[in-house]
């Protein structure tokens, strides 16, 4: 069964420009009081990158000079003793992100006080780990992925990162969505990536499994949805917006994954092209979200469970946009999102 009716409602899936965390907190519940998501701040710190925010306690790793990798000339033993102990306990205390490090996480709960607001569900996010094990370098510059052990002790210590994260969210609402966030799929099968596509839902299923809640997974490139699909996310976040027509090609996939409850976050908003976020309009993205769904109903997929099993997003993270263009992107996301429930009832 279902855990969560996700009715059209908009989501947003992390990062912002700003770096108030208290002001970049209230701007997420202006637009997205049904699921509020803790907002990541890369321009407040460099801490606060993707990739670096999730990196705290990992044996070996190095922050200099605004670049983060792994020494792997250390003694990593004591490191990845404290790291395997922590995941054979269930130990969540490791993996416990610190407010320097997540500062709109840290701001969450006094914007979602229980005296003004609960929310009946809410969201955070993980980096997931084949993009933090093929930007992550060691001190040769080799990805740490293509070190078994480095590749199974990192999926362990995200696993941990995402459950503490799961944990403390569910704190502020009884149903909890966390997203497993993978920007580096969209070169999967590349010749820039020597992973099989064994290893890969192997890597991400070893994160998915500490989660009790709702799991999802996001993309903001073109990939081989199969593999997303066939995983156990819940949630699949893609790029709609560029991608409607590539996702469309997997239409068989689409149809098993709806018919065991998944839902769709059609990512209709531009993200990354400040000047064609400001060019669009709510009517606009709302014919080009439309034209993407029908191309999956041309194919013989019912138009109602596309509907029924629907939230509406950004096309990805807003991190590279202006403070204006990212709020723009709230505006319009959570516009589509009412025009089309009041449409359709939802």
């Amino acid at each position: 069964m279902r855990r969560f009716e996700p009715n059209l409602l908009p989501l947003h899936l992390g990062s912002l420009p700003h770096t108030d965390p208290q002001g970049a907190c209230e701007l997420v519940l202006e637009s997205f009081r049904q699921i509020p998501a803790w907002p990541q701040l890369p321009g407040r710190t460099f801490l606060e990158n993707m990739y670096v925010q999730f990196s705290e306690g990992f044996p070996g790793v190095v922050l200099e000079d605004q670049r983060i990798y792994v020494d792997r000339a250390k003694d990593l033993d004591p490191g990845l003793e404290r790291l395997y102990l922590a995941y054979l306990e269930n130990d969540l205390s490791y993996g416990a992100l610190g407010a320097d490090y997540a500062a709109g996480l840290a701001a969450f709960p006094q914007a979602l006080s229980p005296d003004d607001f609960q929310p009946a569900v809410v969201k955070g996010q993980v980096t997931g780990p084949i993009s933090w094990g093929l930007t992550v370098v060691d001190q040769d510059r080799r990805p740490v992925l293509y070190y078994d052990i480095l590749a199974d002790a990192l999926a362990k210590h995200l696993r941990l990162k995402a459950a503490w994260q799961e944990q403390e969210l569910r704190k502020l609402a009884p149903t909890t969505i966390v997203f497993i966030d993978e920007p580096y799929m969209s070169a999967f099968g590349s010749a820039y990536i020597s992973l099989n596509r064994e290893q890969v839902i192997t890597l991400l299923e070893e994160v998915f499994a500490g989660l009790a809640g709702i799991k999802g997974t996001h993309c903001c490139g073109n990939t081989d949805w199969s593999l997303l699909l066939s995983t156990s996310a819940e949630i699949i976040s893609f790029d709609t917006y560029s991608y409607g027509q590539a996702f469309s090609l997997y239409a068989d996939e689409v149809r098993a994954f709806l018919k065991r409850g998944g839902i769709i976050a059609w990512g209709i908003v531009p993200a990354d092209d400040e000047k064609a976020l400001m060019s669009e309009t709510v009517e606009s993205l709302d014919a080009r979200l439309h034209e993407a769904m029908n191309l999956l109903v041309r194919k013989g997929i019912s138009f109602d469970d596309l509907i029924n099993s629907s939230l509406i997003t950004p096309s990805c993270g807003l991190r590279t946009l202006s403070e204006e263009a990212a709020e723009r992107a709230f505006e319009l996301t959570a516009a589509i999102s009412e025009t089309m429930r009041e449409r359709y009832g939802t």
